[in-house]
């Protein structure tokens, strides 16, 4: 019923900059919380940064400062810009979505990740 699609991820250096980008599509009513997550090889998934539909805001400590999460909500899209990357931020990145459809059922989806991988 509902999709999450990332893109954007990819191979960077150290001090690198990527932007994922993660698309919400079905019959989707709207959008409460969007986040990225993360999951590094041998690790658990990690909480990387998660917006309201009010916009705001909250970013693990790895990450603050370098990272910054933004939404669309007219195209149901949120994007996460990296900066300053360095080889502790390689790792699976999963967009999750708090969704209500028009039929009233409401969920939490998940993408399929996309590969982040910062070499030395």
């Amino acid at each position: 019923q509902v999709q999450l699609v990332e893109s954007g991820g990819g191979l960077v250096q150290d001090g690198g900059t990527l932007r994922l980008s993660c698309a919400a599509r079905g019959r989707i009513f709207s959008i409460n919380t969007m986040g990225w997550n993360r999951q590094a090889p041998g690790k658990q998934r990690e909480l990387v940064a998660v917006i309201t539909s009010g916009g705001s805001t909250n970013y693990a400590d790895s990450v603050k400062g370098r990272f910054t999460i933004s939404r669309d909500n007219a195209k149901n899209m949120v994007y996460l810009q990296m900066n300053s990357l360095k080889p502790e931020d390689t790792a699976v990145y999963y967009c999750n979505a708090g969704v209500r459809l028009y039929s009233g059922e409401t969920g939490d989806y998940w993408g399929q990740g996309t590969q982040v991988t910062v070499s030395s």
